[in-house]
């Protein structure tokens, strides 16, 4: 019985592989796709440039300096983007995503203090280096009975860490212009 069960799979594997080489040539043929086919409205942004515009996408740092200083490479402000890394440079970073402009860092507890933790999301919210650019969200938590529960949070936490990226950004882009000379 088990013999006749596997001379019958072979069996269908073999008609399965004679019908897929069945095909004779006379289907339609396969239109190769012209260069002109690419260049319609759906492909290019309604100012008339490629959609990637004409240096495609760029991850590295822009060419044209009015580019890196409204920072273009990266989609948000690289100021602040470079500044919120660094004020939250202390803690665990998460994830980062420089085109969306979100840092997100990991729980971090003080050195002196154990049943405390902390965590930070910083948003940068435009391209210019702007007081209302940047946004920073605290999160912490203490340990009761050997369980992280969420805890307050004062608020002007937030907003000096906020302040400490605007001026640590501010200082980045004298320290730019300074290099310029």
């Amino acid at each position: 019985m088990q013999k006749t069960a596997f001379a019958s799979t072979i069996a269908a594997g073999l008609v399965l592989l004679g019908l897929a080489g069945c095909g004779g040539g006379n289907g339609p043929a396969v239109k190769p796709v012209a260069d002109t086919e690419y260049n319609d409205y759906r492909y290019k942004d309604p100012t008339g440039g490629t959609l990637f515009g004409d240096a495609g996408i760029v991850l590295g740092p822009a060419k044209d300096n009015k580019q890196q200083e409204a920072g273009a490479a990266l989609g948000v402000n690289a100021y602040l983007w470079r500044g919120a890394l660094d004020t939250l440079g202390f803690m665990p970073l998460a994830s980062a995503d420089p085109f969306g402009g979100v840092i997100i860092t990991d729980w971090y507890s003080p050195p002196t203090t154990s049943d405390e933790r902390f965590k930070a999301t910083a948003y940068i919210l435009g391209r210019q280096l702007r007081a209302d650019g940047v946004r920073v969200v605290i999160f912490r938590q203490v340990r009761q009975d050997g369980q992280w529960s969420d805890a307050p949070v004062n608020p002007a936490t937030a907003a000096d860490i906020e302040n400490k990226v605007l001026a640590r950004a501010r200082e980045l882009r004298a320290q730019a212009a300074a290099a310029k000379g």
